[in-house]
């Protein structure tokens, strides 16, 4: 297994935790959801509302492996339906309540760039490598955040949670970028910061594999799948 680019004609991002901060975007978007689904069902719902998404509000950080980690957004939200049913008298008032304190989190004013990502992304460009986002995010928060960062032209492919190619750990969603791009998996870097990443890149046969520690997951969880573990994209070996 290599542990360089040599022998790569792309590589695939995660966006949230590997591009963008993810507890600062999905921190404050749980505890703001909490606070409108209590005021929305009078109950003090937040809580199990937390629990169940895998939000510790204590620490505004997010635990592996749980829905918010790696689900997509209509996943979540059923997620939260569910709880939210346990606490109301009937479905017709859950219903209205999660409609009533549903919200998409804006992806322009919470995305917290991990590194400086027009140099990193210009300095792959220029070993004429190519540059993908695979991410269970949906399609439209994904654009905006790639524009309001700037990098959205240097990016040739995008694979979102709501394009029905698959979602993480599922390698569809790799396969249908590599196809897409005329590049063999095998000469394809995937770069996460979950275990779901780095799973999606081996089922896929991505011929490296790197594992972020700005995210969600620890090294020991990103060690097993990993061909490197590094502190954040910023230590990539472009050069």
């Amino acid at each position: 297994m290599t542990r360089t680019l040599d022998g790569i004609d792309l590589i695939v991002f995660d966006k949230d935790g590997t591009l963008i901060d993810f507890h600062a975007m999905w921190g404050g978007w749980a505890m703001d959801l909490g606070r409108r689904l209590e005021a929305a069902t009078r109950r003090p719902v937040a809580g199990d509302v937390f629990a169940t998404i895998g939000f510790d509000p204590s620490r505004g950080r997010v635990r592996p492996g749980t829905p918010l980690a790696i689900a997509t957004m209509a996943e979540i939200r059923e997620v939260i339906a569910a709880v939210v049913r346990r606490w109301c008298p009937n479905v017709g008032a859950a219903r209205r309540a999660v409609d009533t304190a549903w919200f998409v989190p804006d992806p322009v004013s919470t995305a917290v760039a991990t590194t400086d990502l027009l140099k990193l992304f210009g300095a792959i460009r220029d070993r004429r490598l190519a540059i993908a986002v695979a991410t269970t995010d949906d399609r439209a928060p994904t654009e905006a955040t790639l524009r309001a960062l700037g990098i959205r032209e240097h990016v040739s492919a995008l694979a979102c949670g709501d394009d029905g190619v698959g979602v993480k750990p599922d390698p569809r969603m790799l396969l249908a970028i590599c196809e897409g791009l005329r590049v063999a998996p095998a000469r394809t870097a995937v770069v996460g910061d979950t275990v779901a990443d780095l799973t999606m890149g081996r089922r896929a046969g991505a011929g490296l594999v790197i594992g972020v520690l700005s995210g969600v997951d620890a090294a020991d969880r990103l060690a097993p799948l990993a061909d490197l573990v590094l502190s954040s994209i910023a230590d990539l070996p472009i050069d």
